[in-house]
């Protein structure tokens, strides 16, 4: 969900900040946007729609779903996220000299917000404790994320971790008595139907936004056939059951982690062939750590995953040659001062 983990179209500033608008990797073509939306209007439609859809999952889950975490821990989450984000960007603007993401209006504020917004809600959503602070732990180092692992693309700083899986793949490392949500918790109040429905529901508008705004379908459809081809190896050489195994494709959890995590923009491939390799690297290695008896596998499947491909990056920009990956053009020009 992201930080998914994250505004101006215009050329980047000397040193710019994660949050800015994400251009495509030294070896990824830029997608052609739809007529009358630059690649800048479609990431802030995209943006607006994720996070109003998240939102009003948890106003829905907290007031008729049953969801278990305190009300209280989504709004705190999100007011830690903001000041996390504001005061984050406001310290890397001054380091390198720059004008931060946020200024120029409300209008700006209210868009460089949104990634801090979808994040909070996730790791909030998603986290399941007793008290509060290991989400607001998760959140700030979803935030922190951004401006700690970076690497330059083309002159620009991007962040290639997914800020809110990292968030909540820190706090399941670091907290042992932090688990992930009890998958039961999005349909605690709903009859047959609508154990149907909300999955097909979430699906259905996830799908909707990613092949519209965002085009990881290809993403989603590398990660969908990973995961089958990942539980019938497992089926085959280890013994596993395979319809317990494709039960888990049924279920709320992996639905918003299909349509709202592994397919952050800011932190997944563009070209369509790198999207599915992406998808399909995810769910291999989701299945390796699965044998290996390794908990919360399917989160520290696309932190691993992410930093292969952030190193990629690096690697690709200081024109070391590997295989599938061309060198960008002015990749040996010096870099901007101030960074």
């Amino acid at each position: 969900m992201s930080t998914i983990q994250d505004s101006r179209a215009a050329a980047p500033s000397p040193a710019d900040g994660p949050a800015g608008s994400d251009p495509p990797s030294p070896a990824e073509p830029a997608a052609s946007a739809p007529a009358g939306l630059t690649p800048d209007q479609r990431r802030r439609k995209a943006l607006l729609r994720f996070a109003i859809s998240i939102t009003v999952l948890n106003l829905v889950g907290h007031l008729l779903l049953g969801f278990e975490q305190p009300p209280i821990v989504p709004i705190l989450a999100v007011l830690v996220s903001y000041a996390a984000h504001l005061g984050l960007e406001a310290v890397d603007a001054w380091a390198h000299q720059r004008r931060p993401e946020y200024a120029g209006g409300p209008r700006e504020v209210f868009y460089f917000l949104l990634p801090a917004h979808i994040a909070a809600l996730a790791c909030a959503m998603l986290l399941f404790t007793s008290t509060i602070w290991p989400y607001l732990f998760a959140v700030v180092a979803a935030a922190a994320s951004k401006y700690v692992f970076r690497v330059r693309v083309r002159g620009r700083l991007r962040h290639f971790l997914n800020p809110s899986n990292l968030g909540i793949s820190v706090v399941l490392l670091t907290m042992p008595l932090v688990g992930f949500t009890p998958p039961y918790m999005f349909l605690n109040n709903t009859d047959h139907t609508l154990d149907v429905l909300i999955p097909l529901g979430v699906l259905m508008a996830g799908t909707l936004l990613n092949g519209k705004l965002t085009r990881k379908m290809p993403l989603i459809l590398g990660w969908v056939g990973g995961y089958v081809l990942q539980a019938v190896l497992r089926t085959v050489f280890f013994d596993d059951v395979l319809l317990a195994t494709l039960g888990m494709m049924t279920g709320v959890p992996f639905v918003l982690y299909m349509n709202y995590m592994i397919t952050d923009p800011g932190t997944s491939p563009v070209d369509p062939r790198r999207q599915v390799l992406f998808g399909v690297s995810v769910a291999l290695v989701y299945g390796v750590l699965v044998v290996a008896q390794v908990s919360y596998a399917i989160f520290f499947a696309l932190v691993l995953v992410c930093a292969i491909r952030g190193l990629l990056l690096f690697l690709g920009e200081r024109g070391v040659p590997l295989p599938g990956l061309r060198q960008p053009s002015g990749a040996s020009a010096p870099a901007p001062q101030g960074s």
